[in-house]
């Protein structure tokens, strides 16, 4: 099997790229990028480790979690969650990070790429308080560009049309998965009981 290792050789596979498609990206938040984060309440974080190491994690709650400080500047609370810190640790060592802000129904997305830093100040943190609960730290990441995605993606999936959806009986649980995976002494009917409790329990 040949593999592509030149730009030019990746060009050469692919029609050149529209005119609005090279124009789109944006260097700054605009009006219609600010409507989208206010709506979202669901986002996927992409970070590398700085060894070539890359890590993908979703962050969800409920919509506008995001905040839009200025122009340039958005906001992400991290919620309780596993404490690996996977996407935490990895922006420590490499600030570089990318967003893609979804919203239920719609299958156009909003990208955006950008430098991250972490902080816990606490008067930051107060702006997402939910419940009388603060997240354990914030990502503040400085916009580099900002940009509309097409449909193409969620329309070829069918992501949003529940007629597409596999039955959900007919899929294993997480306490299943995890007791094949990591060879649990527990159940898996005791590890779903666990993780149901652990959810109401630290959702915020």
């Amino acid at each position: 099997m040949h593999f592509i290792t030149t730009a030019d050789e990746l060009r050469s596979v692919y029609r050149p790229v529209g005119s609005i498609a090279a124009k789109k990206e944006l260097r700054a938040l605009d009006g219609h990028s600010r409507s989208f984060i206010a709506r979202s309440p669901f986002v996927v974080i992409g970070t590398s480790d700085g060894k070539g190491h890359g890590d993908v994690t979703p962050k969800g709650d409920k919509p506008g979690f995001v905040q839009v400080i200025d122009a340039t500047t958005i906001a992400i609370p991290d919620r309780p969650g596993n404490n690996r810190l996977d996407t935490l640790e990895n922006l420590l060592v490499d600030p570089t990070i990318g967003l893609l802000f979804m919203i239920p129904g719609m299958n156009e997305t909003l990208r955006i790429n950008g430098k991250a830093k972490l902080t816990a100040d606490d008067d930051l943190r107060a702006r997402f308080e939910v419940d009388g609960k603060l997240p354990q730290a914030v990502i503040v990441v400085t916009v580099e560009a900002a940009y509309m995605h097409c449909a193409k993606a969620y329309m070829r999936s069918g992501l949003w049309q529940p007629e597409t959806w596999p039955d959900r009986n007919t899929l294993p649980t997480l306490g299943q998965i995890l007791k094949d995976q990591v060879a649990l002494a527990e159940s898996a009917e005791a590890t779903d009981a666990w993780l149901d409790d652990a959810y109401k329990q630290s959702m915020w």
